[in-house]
């Protein structure tokens, strides 16, 4: 297998650093705090790749070893609405009782930034729910306290196994990271 460069991750997500692992790429995590907020008119992809970038500058900036760092941001679409992480236990039921019976879009957007090269691109996956209980949602968001999760699930976890009807697109980019498309960037650099 070619070698790929060594990166800096700048995030603290224990899926994307699960998924780098398996994808054998070698990396350091460092994280700067960054702005979030993305300009209203751009598009959802636009947006997760706005606040990617500002994630990898900040952490480029803080670093200035030269050493690529690839940044990710995840958001979750619905009904032309973008779903962000939940506040607390009811925002993560709210938020799973809108998603329940519905498609949804999970849009991942990752920048690498080496340098003065930039390599930014969004993927989206849709992914239909069965309709959950109530009973259901409570139960998961009791167990596994998704409050670090755009959308309040995690595909990986009960949730996903017995609530997903179907995907469309990238499993892994549900997860947090389009890993096999970043493999292939990463080899272009």
């Amino acid at each position: 297998m070619m070698a790929l460069p060594k990166i800096i991750l700048a995030s603290q997500s224990p899926r994307r650093k699960q998924l780098l692992e398996w994808a054998e790429v070698e990396f350091d995590v460092v994280v700067s705090d960054s702005d979030e907020s993305f300009p209203p008119e751009l598009s959802f992809e636009e947006a997760a790749i706005h606040i990617a970038r500002n994630k990898a500058i900040a952490v480029a900036n803080k670093m200035q070893t030269g050493i690529p760092v690839l940044a990710a941001d995840t958001i979750v679409v619905c009904d032309d609405e973008i779903i962000g992480k939940p506040t607390d236990r009811e925002d993560a039921i709210r938020i799973l009782e809108k998603l329940s019976g519905k498609h949804h879009q999970v849009i991942t957007a990752v920048v690498i930034h080496h340098g003065e090269n930039e390599i930014a691109f969004a993927d989206c996956t849709d992914v239909h729910f069965h309709t959950l209980s109530k009973e259901q949602i409570s139960f998961y968001v009791d167990q596994y306290k998704p409050y670090d999760k755009a959308g309040a699930y995690a595909i990986q976890e009960w949730i996903g196994v017995v609530g997903i009807k179907s995907i469309n697109g990238d499993f892994y980019n549900v997860m947090g990271l389009p890993v096999s498309r970043v493999v292939q960037e990463l080899h272009k650099l």
